[in-house]
């Protein structure tokens, strides 16, 4: 890793911290500085990065064979690394043209080699995101006649079985899919790692810059790729700061320090929204804040109970109070502007509703459950009101803080009453939450298919599962969309999920900063496309 000493992150350093107020500070006109909470990140290798904040990073260091064009997101998948395909008439075999005249940050020139090298590597490593792509058959074992490169500009890949074509580019278009310089990666290689070690704290892409420099939990410098095949990025060098408070993001974008703030609280947005100097950009993304009810734990898996808790939940109160601008509500699996969405919001706060199921029920004012919810702001006052209007319908709530870790513990193991947190798609298709929310395929203990929503609340569910299965092989997109609406009407009528909002995430800008794309809720930052 490049030591953090250039001239460059050293001024960069002293302007983000600088605490005189005699008068603004202005950033460089080629270069973009960003504040926000990075902490999250824990690789840079795009086999194993997972979070959000890797994710944006990786998104502006590597290409994909299959792409989002950050202009037109609306558009759907679109040719990246790879220029075009085909695909047999039996829906197993894509055969991909690598694009022409692509070369890498060191210099290398993309070829099929590389995409194959890859997506084998990604299977080969077996870290967290690989499912995203040994879900279509890919092993160690058959990698080799799975996933081969047949001439330099040629990649085959062989699926087990038939899947929607849109199902296989939309994962193909995800962090994992990211194309890695071969030549260079093994290079570094040692012991057989293809590179792992020294991929997890340096990038070896096509995207529109390199990473110069990193320290983990405070910064990274991106600079342009003189290389990059798309565009020229007007903003030479790109400085994030690892900056986790609200009110020092706000202080820091109103002196002009930097030029991005990420992760302002509702009331640093009101402060800065009548500022002339600077403006907030919205953009809806994909996570999804939900509710579930254990099913494994009596009187939570009585179909009555689970339905009052569904009318007992302040949704528009909540968008209005303590989450106004960065939620919207929202009750059903699929993010909006997802294939298959639905927009219907059959729940509102009902508390006489909730009181008469209760009462159907037999359980008027025996209902006590523990909420477990992770120790954070937005989530403990989501939780603190839902509290008080459960309270009001007849039923006892214990709130039971926790770190995101022992709270994902429990959940994982199937202990939890009631679990209160977000879900993010781990990949641009309508599959990553339908086999989270809708599918489970094994209720049992044993199974521990800790992945599946549906089985950590112990909700057994054979028929939503086959519906689920049936939708990711519907080849026609229009019939696709419409299997997902009616498998989500019925989750919202028979799941143990209360599922709330999705995020708006709202981002502080100075003025002059244009062109900034977030990812909406399919992608991530793009920063080759901003302007100053």
């Amino acid at each position: 890793m490049t030591k953090f000493t250039s001239a460059f992150a050293a001024g960069m350093l002293a302007v983000v911290t600088m605490t005189s107020t005699a008068a603004l500070a202005a950033t460089p006109k080629d270069t973009l500085v960003v504040a926000a909470a990075i902490d999250d990140i824990v690789s840079l290798d795009p086999a194993e990065a997972f979070e959000f904040s890797g994710g944006d990073l990786l998104q502006n260091t590597y290409d994909r064979l299959v792409e989002f064009d950050p202009k037109n997101l609306s558009a759907g998948y679109q040719p990246g690394l790879a220029a075009s395909w085909t695909v047999s008439e039996d829906g197993k075999t894509y055969t991909l043209t690598m694009r022409d005249g692509v070369t890498f940050q060191s210099g290398n020139p993309f070829t099929a080699e590389d995409a194959e090298f890859s997506l084998r590597r990604a299977v080969l490593l077996e870290k967290t995101p690989s499912f995203i792509l040994t879900q279509f058959g890919f092993t160690k074992d058959n990698i080799n006649d799975t996933i081969k490169a047949t001439d330099a500009k040629t990649l085959v890949i062989v699926t087990d079985k038939k899947y929607a074509q849109s199902f296989v580019l939309n994962c193909l278009s995800a962090t994992i899919g990211s194309i890695v310089d071969k030549k260079t990666a093994l290079s570094h290689e040692k012991d057989g790692d293809m590179g792992y070690g020294w991929l997890k704290t340096n990038t070896a892409g096509t995207g529109a810059y390199a990473l110069k420099s990193w320290k983990a939990n405070e910064s990274y410098v991106l600079e342009a790729n003189a290389n990059f095949w798309r565009a020229k990025p007007a903003m030479k060098r790109v400085f994030v700061r690892h900056v986790s408070e609200s009110a020092s993001q706000r202080l820091q974008l109103e002196k002009g320090d930097i030029d991005v703030a990420r992760n302002l609280t509702p009331d640093d947005i009101a402060a800065i929204s009548g500022n002339a100097d600077l403006k907030v950009d919205e953009d809806l993304r994909g996570r999804i804040v939900y509710m579930s009810l254990n099913q494994k734990k009596a009187p939570l898996n009585d179909p009555k109970v689970v339905e009052a808790f569904k009318w007992a939940v302040d949704y528009e109160g909540m968008t209005k109070t303590i989450l106004r601008g960065q939620y919207t509500v929202h009750q059903a699996f699929l993010p909006l502007t997802y294939l298959g969405e639905l927009k219907d919001k059959p729940y509102k706060l009902d508390i006489a509703k909730a009181k008469a199921l209760l009462a159907e029920a037999g359980h008027a004012s025996d209902v006590a459950v523990k909420i477990n919810v992770r120790n954070e702001p937005t989530y403990m006052a989501i939780a603190q009101a839902i509290q008080g209007t459960l309270t009001q319908a007849g039923i006892n709530a214990e709130l039971t803080p926790m770190t995101g870790k022992q709270s994902l513990g429990e959940y994982r193991a199937r202990e939890h009453d009631v679990y209160l947190g977000a879900w993010g798609p781990d990949y641009p298709d309508p599959h990553t939450n339908a086999d989270t929310f809708a599918h489970n395929p094994n209720n049992s203990d044993e199974a521990k298919l800790t992945g599946k929503l549906a089985w950590r609340n112990g909700w057994d569910i054979p028929e939503m599962t086959k519906a689920t299965a049936a939708a990711v092989e519907e080849a026609d997109s229009a019939k696709r969309a419409e299997m997902y609406r009616a498998i989500q009407r019925e989750h919202q009528q028979t799941s143990p999920f209360v599922i709330m909002f999705q995020k708006i995430e709202q981002t502080g800008l100075r003025k002059n900063v244009e062109g900034l794309v977030t990812g909406s809720a399919i992608s991530s930052v793009h920063y080759w496309t901003v302007t100053k």
